[in-house]
């Protein structure tokens, strides 16, 4: 005990200086009792005292005609069970009884005293339960309406009285404890009830032992304890259902099974009590003659009060105080300071370990138990003693905020205190970002390679990491732990950023690659859309061959047979991908002629076919520099027909210009075959628009003059107009005429007016085209689509054609021209007969009479009666025949 710290962790209530109220009978205090907010009093002249907060009175009653020896206040009911003695009926019959008032029904006796209703009168002693002195009273309160009561006797036994005493109902039995003869070793000195589920346990305490009694069992079995005892007022049960004993070497404490913890506090204890956690001791010095109170804090090893006392004759505990009452009837309140105020005394000692102690002792929050650490902690670190500093600290995690700590420790000598509170954070989730950089700068600062696996490699209870992927990657990347990146990147599924380390920092082309292949093709196609500008420039080919598979069937071995446009609207596009290929238009070729080779009824293949007629119409592709090749590096150009391969080997060798330039107009040569290709087979004869931008076509023809393109579009397009401006454009004259005899002929559904537009061309072309313009003359001839002077106004434009040109063709069309000037002398001539023969005729119907005699009729042949018709052609028919 001498060991033990003494505080003063409480203090006097009410200046010290408090008495039991002068309205209580000026009788001895027998007895006191305490619970729901009351106090209440017992006195040998049978008189009950209760007295409100503070001591103060609130009324008394006559409870018993003689002393009140015991009682007890309840808690789940406000009823009062007092023990006391009554006029003496009979001298068979024991004076002693147990009442039971109910504090909430109150009667009038008289003007103006008033007294609890009392619900039940019971005789202690019967002749089967014969009379003794009383030494120890105990109620237990069991469901309502039913009351356990336990009456200690001097002779060793217990009385016990079960159930509803208001309605007498109840049963009783005795418990034997000793069958010592002394009394005074036999005796009843303290009872104590535990509660545990169904079983329910009495402990007995007499000066020569401890006894337990199994209330469950019937009947009840006893069990020793111990061997030693305690003298009355030593007894009293702690909040966790033990028993104490205090003894004049001891404190003991008692479990069902036995004797538990011993705390060695010298002295007669008087008096022993518990209250929230406490154990209080009246304790007599032998040495100066006075007692002592004292409040030990058994958790923590102190003595939370001490303090000199008159000789007590009560001790209870009401209002969150501890009262004290002496046998001159004055009182002592003691109660518990505050937190904050037994805080700022230790501290003001220094006295962190005690003061952390205590808030965890006393269930404090936990806002205010880390308050006391960062204290502490302060005060450590002060004194330089960092380690310890950083584990108080680290217990702060959660409350504190970690930038007060970490701005103490981010000096470079303190950095291995700062990196454990840092792992700390990440290992509780409470770290943010800057926290994960500043930890793993800690790590590559103190190159501690191996706690960066372990970091890296952690994780949680759901398998996820315990800080910001991202910056976690960020930090290695700087720090050239590139393999630490990579690791976290791929666990965490953030394959954006794997491949961004193999290809940025590591250039691991074909690792990239592979790493590609085998993810989702989902995952697959982003991640390529990202990187695969990189990929392209380095491995062309394997870059190609993973975006064939990712945009035909063979990305997903589950599919096989025949394209499915149901199922090639779910691929990726090759659209998708072509900005990839911005600085690389030969792969891209290759890339999309290979798709087109295997997908023939793509979703995007007008897409795909205007960016190839693009390709293949440009007059230069860009291609990469023979100087750019180096180590791992595929430049090789892969084409289907007419590829052109520039083995690695030889592109060490600077070719000549002109070299260059042969290779570039073959290129364009065979990519210009293959654009009219292109432009001829997508657009088959069955459908009435091509599978591209007809109009894109057209100006990609025109931007890269490629000819024959333009021809196929407009002579599809029937613009035949537009076909011989072509023609007449690059001057090909011959072609201009046999396009015209193709297109010109009107048998063959030709536009017959393009030979006039052609006519036109050489009139005004200033140059010497005799032979020409008398191809066309002669279509022109033929089929008579102009008149000669119109050819004549036309050709005579044209100063370089002289008449020979048209000499024969004029005298062929004035000779042809007399030939109709014939006819039409000879026809006027017959027509002028006829005109004279036919006024004769009808001069001759106008002065000559007409003989009728036809005896038929001319439509039905039948014998001619009249009515009949006549008419001046010599014809007669019934009049029902004529107009018939």
């Amino acid at each position: 005990m001498y060991q033990w710290r003494k505080f003063e962790f409480f203090e006097e209530k009410y200046g010290g200086k408090s008495s039991i109220p002068e309205d209580v009978t000026a009788g001895k205090i027998e007895c006191c009792s305490s619970g729901r907010g009351k106090v209440v009093i017992g006195c040998d002249d049978g008189t009950v005292s209760l007295l409100d907060r503070g001591l103060k009175f609130n009324f008394s009653f006559q409870s018993h005609s003689s002393s009140v020896l015991f009682l007890q206040h309840l808690k789940q009911r406000n009823f009062l069970v007092t023990v006391g003695e009554d006029e003496q009926i009979s001298p068979q019959q024991s004076a002693m009884c147990l009442k039971v008032f109910d504090l909430d029904k109150m009667q009038s006796e008289g003007t103006s005293a008033i007294t609890p209703d009392c619900i039940g009168i019971l005789r202690i002693f019967t002749n089967q339960f014969p009379e003794a002195n009383i030494t120890s009273f105990l109620v237990l309160e069991e469901a309502p309406p039913i009351l356990l009561i336990a009456i200690g006797l001097d002779n060793g036994c217990i009385y016990c009285i079960k159930g509803d005493i208001a309605r007498e109902r109840i049963t009783r039995f005795k418990l034997q404890v000793d069958n010592v003869s002394d009394k005074s070793h036999s005796s009843i000195t303290g009872l104590g009830f535990k509660v545990d589920g169904q079983a329910l346990q009495l402990f007995a305490v007499t000066p020569d032992s401890v006894s337990m009694f199994s209330l469950h069992n019937q009947p009840p079995r006893r069990q020793t304890l111990d061997q030693i005892g305690c003298n009355f007022n030593g007894v009293t049960m702690s909040d966790r259902s033990e028993l104490i004993l205090g003894r004049p070497e001891a404190v003991y404490f008692y479990e069902v099974d036995g004797r538990g913890p011993c705390w060695a506090f010298e002295g007669e204890k008087k008096f022993v009590g518990w209250f929230r956690g406490y154990l209080l001791c009246v304790i007599a010095d032998q040495r100066t003659g006075k007692d002592t109170f004292n409040v030990y804090d058994l958790k923590n090893r102190l003595i939370a009060h001490s303090l000199v006392v008159k000789e007590v004759s009560h001790m209870l505990c009401e209002w969150g105080n501890i009262i004290l009452i002496m046998t001159d009837k004055s009182t002592l309140c003691i109660g518990e300071k505050d937190m904050e105020s037994k805080l700022d005394m230790l501290f003001k000692k220094n006295l962190y370990t005690v003061a952390i102690n205590l808030v965890q002792s006393q269930q404090a929050d936990a806002a205010a138990t880390a308050e006391v650490l960062r204290k502490y902690g302060d005060h450590l670190y002060s004194k330089q003693d960092y380690d310890e500093a950083m584990a108080q600290y680290i217990s702060t995690i959660g409350h504190l905020e970690p930038s007060y700590v970490i701005q103490k420790f981010l000096d470079a000598q303190r950095i291995h205190n700062l990196t454990n509170y840092l792992e700390k954070l990440h290992e509780k989730g409470l770290a943010s970002k800057d926290h994960t950089t500043l930890l793993l700068n800690c790590y590559t600062k103190l190159k501690d390679v191996e706690k960066l696996n372990v970091f890296i490699k952690s994780e949680d209870g759901a398998g996820e990491h315990k800080f910001d992927v991202e910056t976690a990657i960020r930090v290695c990347r700087a720090a050239n732990y590139h393999e630490h990146a990579m690791y976290v990147a791929k666990k965490a599924g953030r394959h954006e950023l794997y491949l961004k380390i193999l290809l940025e920092d590591l250039g691991r082309y074909e690792e990239a690659l592979q790493y590609i292949s085998s993810l989702e093709p989902s995952q697959a196609g982003v991640t390529v859309k990202e990187y695969g500008k990189i990929l392209i420039e380095h491995k062309p080919v394997k870059t190609i061959e993973i975006l064939m598979r990712l945009c035909t069937e063979d990305g997903d071995s589950t599919r096989s047979g025949s394209s499915s446009s149901a199922y090639l609207t779910m691929l990726p596009s090759p659209v998708d991908f072509l900005n990839i290929f911005i600085h690389h238009p030969p792969s891209l070729m290759d890339f999309l002629e290979k798709y087109t080779d295997r997908v023939k009824d793509s979703p995007a293949q007008v897409e795909i076919h205007n960016t190839l007629l693009e390709l293949y119409l440009s007059n230069d592709l860009n291609f990469p520099s023979i100087s750019q090749a180096s180590n791992g590096v595929d430049h090789t150009i892969k084409a289907r027909s007419g590829s052109l391969v520039i083995p690695k080997a030889e592109s060490k060798l600077k070719p000549s210009a002109a070299r260059n330039d042969t290779f570039k107009e073959r290129d364009c040569m065979e990519r210009r075959e293959k654009g009219l290709r292109l432009l001829e087979s997508a657009w088959p004869s069955d459908l009435e628009q091509p599978l591209y931008d007809v109009d894109l076509a057209i100006i990609l023809c025109e931007m890269n003059a490629f000819k024959e393109g333009l021809l196929y579009l407009y002579e599809k397009m029937k613009l035949y107009k537009e076909v011989i401006a072509c023609y007449m454009q690059s001057q090909d004259h011959e072609g201009l005429i046999a396009c015209c005899k193709r297109l010109g002929d009107s048998g063959k559904g030709g536009d017959p007016s393009l030979w006039v537009d052609l006519l036109n061309y050489f009139g005004e072309l200033g140059e010497d085209c005799s032979k020409e313009v008398k191809d066309v003359l002669t279509y022109i001839e033929r089929d008579d689509i102009l008149p000669p002077i119109i050819v004549l106004q036309t050709l005579s434009r044209n100063p370089c054609l002289t008449l020979s040109v048209i000499k024969d063709y004029i005298a062929r069309k004035l000779e042809q021209e007399s030939k109709l000037i014939e006819e039409d002398r000879r026809a006027i001539e017959k027509y002028q007969e006829d005109t004279l023969t036919m006024r004769k005729e009808i001069q001759d119907l106008r002065t000559n009479a007409r003989i009728f005699q036809l005896s038929k009729c001319t439509a039905c042949t039948f014998t001619l009666d009249l009515p009949a018709v006549h008419f001046m052609c010599m014809h007669s028919f019934h009049q029902r025949c004529a107009w018939r």
